[in-house]
């Protein structure tokens, strides 16, 4: 993520919101489409791009299948906040949100302001998902609104001023 802060054109800088996606949602389109709907990656990041652009703010968008990447990511991101340049990370962990204490220290270490996205409601889906280890060190949890939760949860932190 770039300290860089992009400016509107008269001159403010703008907030940046980081994307952050765990494993699997590269594979959006294809994967259990009754569950995830048909809508891809690139048209989960044009949605955000979207959001963000309604709201005043730049987007980061970014996606890993590994727990240590994701890890990184926070730390840094952890540090954009405190130097102004980050608003908040939208968050879809994917598995991980059930399985990471590493992600839950990451986010209380680097004290990085998240929402806790899932696509489909976890609370009505298979048992081992209706824990969260990252609900705890997040300050707001979504689910269960497809992809249109990513846009929700935009507009979420355009609403917090």
């Amino acid at each position: 993520m770039s300290t860089f802060l992009p400016f509107l054109s008269i001159g403010t800088p703008v907030k940046t919101i980081l994307v952050l996606n765990g494993p699997n949602p590269n594979l959006l389109g294809t994967r259990e489409p009754a569950v995830y709907g048909s809508a891809t990656l690139a048209d989960v990041e044009r949605l955000c791009q979207e959001a963000c652009a309604a709201h005043g703010f730049a987007l980061d968008f970014r996606q890993s299948n590994h727990e240590g990447v994701l890890v990184d990511w926070l730390h840094e991101a952890g540090r954009a906040e405190a130097a102004g340049t980050l608003a908040w990370v939208v968050f879809n962990a994917g598995a991980y949100t059930h399985t990471s204490v590493a992600l839950h220290d990451a986010i209380k270490g680097a004290g990085v302001s998240v929402i806790e996205l899932h696509i489909s409601n976890v609370h009505a889906r298979e048992a081992f998902r209706h824990h969260s280890y990252l609900s705890p060190a997040a300050k707001a949890v979504m689910a269960g609104f497809g992809v249109k939760g990513y846009g929700l949860a935009i507009a979420g932190v355009a609403g917090l001023g």
